[in-house]
C-alpha cells in the first residue's frame, strides 16, 4: 500500500519529480535534450558500382573488381589497363604520362614497386607534384590495402602496381595459363 501511494504523488508532481536515470517508462519531454541528443543521417551519395577494388594479388598479377590482370596494371578511377614497366627501375615520366592525362585530375596516385619500397629518381617525383598529383610510393601489398582505403573515402586516386615475386598465404589463387 505505502509504494502506490509513493507512486501515486510521483505522478502527480510530474517528470521532473524523478530524479536520476530515465527508466524504461520514461517519456521524454523537451527538457530531455541535453540527455538524448537527436542523431540526424544523410546519404549524400550512394556507392558507386563503378569504383574499382583490388581483392587480392600474387606474383603473377591482380584480381580487381572480379577480373584477373596479369601482371603489373593501372587501376584508373573507371578502368583496369595493362602497365607496360617490368620493374620499378621501368617506372619514369613517360611511363607514368597516362596517369597525368586522366580528367578529371587524380589527387594521388598510389605506386605498388613489388615486394619492397623502392626509390624513384627525383625528377619523376617533382614532376608529379607540379601536375598537382602526389605520389605515394609503397611495396605492393601495402599499396593495394591504401588504393582501397583512398577509394572508399571516395578521394580521386589511381595506382600502379608491380605484382610482388613473394610467395602469400589466404590470397584467392590466380587461374594459370593453362587453364
Amino acid at each position: 500500500m505505502a509504494a502506490a501511494a509513493v507512486l501515486r504523488r510521483l505522478g502527480r508532481a510530474g517528470p521532473r519529480a524523478v530524479t536520476g536515470a530515465p527508466h524504461r517508462g520514461h517519456r521524454l519531454t523537451p527538457s530531455d535534450d541535453e540527455m538524448y541528443q537527436r542523431t540526424r543521417v544523410t546519404v549524400l551519395q550512394p556507392e558507386s558500382p563503378n569504383s574499382a577494388f583490388i581483392e587480392g594479388y600474387s606474383s603473377r598479377g591482380f584480381s580487381i573488381s572480379g577480373s584477373v590482370v596479369v601482371g603489373p596494371c593501372a587501376v584508373l578511377p573507371r578502368a583496369i589497363l595493362q602497365w607496360n614497366v617490368g620493374s620499378h627501375r621501368d617506372i619514369s615520366l613517360q611511363s607514368l604520362a597516362l596517369f597525368r592525362l586522366l580528367e578529371p585530375r587524380i589527387e594521388i596516385l598510389v605506386l605498388g614497386t613489388g615486394d619492397r619500397v623502392e626509390q624513384l629518381h627525383p625528377t619523376v617525383l617533382r614532376q608529379m607534384r607540379l601536375c598537382g598529383i602526389a605520389v605515394e610510393v609503397q611495396d605492393t601489398p601495402n599499396a593495394c590495402a591504401t588504393f582501397n582505403f583512398l577509394t572508399s573515402e571516395k578521394r580521386l586516386t589511381a595506382a600502379g602496381l608491380i605484382p610482388p615475386q613473394g610467395t602469400y598465404t589466404g590470397l584467392p589463387a590466380l587461374p594459370s595459363a593453362t587453364d
